[in-house]
């Protein structure tokens, strides 16, 4: 450990956001646990936050729910914000100090990190990282963005373990102090236009997402997206020794890998090895990539390749991406909830060579549609959600004069007019391309209800 968790006994802390995901219950869990004094503050209600205050029940933790004290701020010694909570926040500025579940983790831990960020593929990209490291390393952990808060395994570490962090731009910014977070390998798997509700330009976006390595030195690895602008502009910013990542081969001199025939290829100056074979659990050339980007970072750090070849080859994927979760009467239905833009829906299309109906839409994050419609014409069919981003895609599809379902009201009534349109051999996907504001708590909640709505229709099948 950098430093002690003594000083903890006694600390007035106030954590700001609960949330669904982990973070905001882990930071209370932690402090609590160390006998803190430990306030909850979040703008929701008990009703919504009741899944998290049933996790924390055994503990003596003070709620305040549906508003804001200023008192808990000003008098807190410490505020753990939770990455939903804007940073423009007026209670943040009451507060002496503010930290998050990211940066208290990075304050008390001296091991290795392997850091992940990225428009998409964040998430399987560092969970594939995290299962080829366990073929060596079995205590290697993950956590970050993932849904899983670092703070719950943070004792159970020693300073060799090697842990995993999946960070969205969010987290990094609010690092109170950048220079905290300097990862052996950083990886941006790519960069495209994403919050951009939240962002007032692309730029700032970018910007926090280059935090990943700006305290990096030539001994860290940085790996990179070679076949976008962005990625090329790290490339040449970055203070790590830089590693392309592409679709196709690299220039001579570019060191990285690349996807060739089907098979993921590390070029290194004293090595050409294979490490992504060409039969994978995964669907998609996209989430090939990823596999490319956790190879590449396995090689750097000195794993075996066959053991990388093995066990990515065996990475069994993510929820919520690209997820098997069912077969009716020969029609295969897959989760892709994780898609939030245009762009992920895209290539979840392009991952399928059966007839394919989609179900897609939800609430607009201030994005762009047009990419998704050239490829929306290869699906038989088309079911949108309500919601704003629903609005923008249904004008876009009027003007190229492709037919849609919908909007509909509900998921469930999406599924079963899909279901009941589809044929035995066709595909039934949900990527929404959309946030879940409004219907969904989030896309967890969103993709876990798609399932649910799966599993039912299998049963009245089976009945």
């Amino acid at each position: 450990m950098k430093n002690s968790l003594e000083h903890i006994r006694g600390m007035k802390v106030t954590v700001m956001g609960l949330g669904l995901n982990g973070g905001g219950i882990e930071a209370a869990r932690f402090f609590a646990q160390r006998q803190a004094r430990v306030t909850v503050t979040d703008l929701r209600s008990e009703e919504v936050l009741k899944p998290s205050i049933e996790a924390l029940k055994d503990l003596p933790i003070r709620y305040v729910l549906g508003k804001h004290d200023p008192e808990d701020f000003e008098s807190a010694d410490l505020v753990v914000k939770n990455p939903a909570v804007r940073p423009d926040s007026p209670f943040l500025r009451m507060a002496k100090r503010v930290e998050t579940d990211i940066s208290l983790f990075l304050t008390f831990f001296s091991g290795p990190i392997l850091a992940v960020t990225g428009s998409k593929g964040k998430s399987t990209t560092a969970s594939a990282l995290h299962f080829g490291l366990q073929g060596v390393y079995p205590n290697a952990r993950l956590g970050g963005n993932i849904t899983v808060s670092p703070l719950r395994f943070l004792e159970e570490l020693d300073p060799k373990t090697p842990v995993v962090l999946e960070l969205s731009s969010w987290q990094l910014a609010d690092l109170p102090n950048p220079r905290i977070l300097k990862p052996k390998v950083a990886i941006i798997t790519c960069i495209l236009p994403d919050h951009q509700d939240r962002y007032p330009n692309m730029e700032t976006y970018v910007r926090d997402k280059e935090i990943i390595y700006r305290s990096q030195t030539k001994e860290d690895a940085s790996l990179l997206h070679y076949d976008d602008p962005y990625g090329r502009r790290f490339l040449s910013t970055t203070p790590g020794t830089p590693y392309a990542v592409s679709v196709a081969p690299l220039p001579e001199g570019v060191w990285g890998a690349y996807l060739y025939d089907g098979k993921g290829v590390v070029v290194l100056p004293a090595t050409k090895e294979e490490v992504v074979p060409e039969k994978v659990t995964l669907l998609g050339k996209h989430q090939k990539k990823n596999l490319l980007y956790a190879g590449l970072a396995l090689k750097l750090l000195g794993i075996p390749t066959e053991i990388i070849r093995t066990r990515l080859a065996e990475f069994p994927g993510v929820e919520h991406r690209l997820e098997f979760c069912g077969e009716i009467d020969g029609v295969r239905f897959y989760n892709d909830s994780a898609a939030t833009i245009p762009e992920a829906t895209a290539c979840g299309i392009e991952s399928f060579d059966t007839p394919l109906r989609l179900i897609t839409g939800g609430t607009d994050k201030n994005l762009d549609f047009r990419p998704l419609v050239p490829v929306i014409t290869k699906t038989k069919g088309i079911y949108l959600l309500e919601g704003t981003g629903s609005d923008k895609l249904k004008r876009l599809l009027e003007e190229a004069g492709i037919r849609y379902e919908g909007p509909y009201p509900s998921l469930e009534t999406a599924v079963r007019e899909a279901f009941k349109q589809a044929k035995p051999s066709e595909t039934i996907l949900f990527s929404p391309g959309c946030t879940s504001f409004g219907m969904f708590l989030n896309e967890f909640d969103r993709g876990r209800k798609y399932k649910e709505i799966v599993s039912s229709l299998k049963a009245r099948r089976v009945e």
